[in-house]
């Protein structure tokens, strides 16, 4: 009996894909480690056309296409999100595609652990804001019950890990958030869904940051580094994918010279070794 070769869900970098054999596995906790402006935003963005793009295509047996995509975010406006991606892509018919993106903003719960003043996230009266202070969910709690209401096999945006790991003023929070992680990660098995954890480099410690390496399935490094003629390059790292990494570096595919444009998106070129 021929043995069934497992489904591959795209990331829709078209030149990640073939390198990965066809993308991620489905129900990936992917952590998206970067520089500040390092491409893991770009990533993001590209992948996320591109698959809105194939859940308008038919999958053959061995694809895994999301049956939607769903981006949260804790201080970001969705309007905000949806200029930026229509900004950094020109591409024909970008602005039905981002239509099709489902938003969660969680930023009033966010906020109102914060000093930012109610009126300036918050549009209802201050009747209505003191009952929903006294009344106020955990932002983790509140982050599990939009999770739980995802269809499985979505692709799941989080915006950013790095607003909720850096509010220490919340009793527990570091805790709390890893503890929530580690359940997220098993119920992302469990119904497919392929998660995107957004996070800035050198914010945290760095033995914070590798906990949460340790906990997501995959980690992917996006940083700068000086080339030989002292400019600057974006490159992409593998630095850990259960399942992948020993076909990544069989075939000494774990660095990568990254190049982003309005056209192509995010993309990937000049594969090296890391020695």
């Amino acid at each position: 009996m021929q043995e069934r070769t497992p489904q591959k869900m795209p990331t829709g970098i078209a030149s990640l894909d073939p390198i990965l054999d066809g993308g991620v596995p489905p129900g990936s906790l992917i952590l998206l480690l970067g520089d500040i402006g390092a491409g893991n935003y770009e990533f993001t963005y590209s992948s996320i056309v591109n698959t809105l793009k194939s859940m308008t295509e038919r999958a053959s047996e061995r694809t895994h296409i999301a049956k939607e995509v769903r981006y949260i975010t804790f201080t970001r406006l969705k309007e905000d999100v949806r200029q930026e991606i229509a900004g950094s892509l020109h591409i024909d018919g970008l602005s039905a595609l981002v239509d099709g993106i489902q938003f969660e903003d969680l930023s009033e719960l966010y906020f109102d652990n914060s000093v930012v003043p109610d009126e300036w996230y918050s549009h209802g009266d201050i009747i209505s804001r003191l009952q929903k202070r006294a009344s106020r969910e955990n932002i983790l709690l509140q982050l599990a019950n939009v999770i739980n209401g995802i269809p499985s096999g979505s692709l799941v945006v989080l915006d950013s890990i790095t607003d909720i790991a850096t509010q220490r003023s919340i009793p527990n929070i570091w805790h709390n958030l890893t503890g929530f992680l580690r359940g997220l990660q098993r119920i992302s098995k469990q119904r497919n869904i392929t998660t995107y954890l957004l996070l800035s480099r050198g914010i945290l410690d760095s033995s914070e940051e590798r906990e949460l390496a340790d906990i997501a399935d995959a980690v992917l490094l996006f940083k700068w580094e000086e080339t030989s003629g002292a400019r600057r390059q974006r490159v992409m790292y593998f630095e850990k994918f259960r399942g992948v990494m020993p076909h990544l570096e069989e075939r000494d595919l774990v660095k990568f010279a990254v190049r982003i444009s309005t056209t192509g998106g995010f993309e990937v070129s000049n594969i090296r070794v890391v020695i």
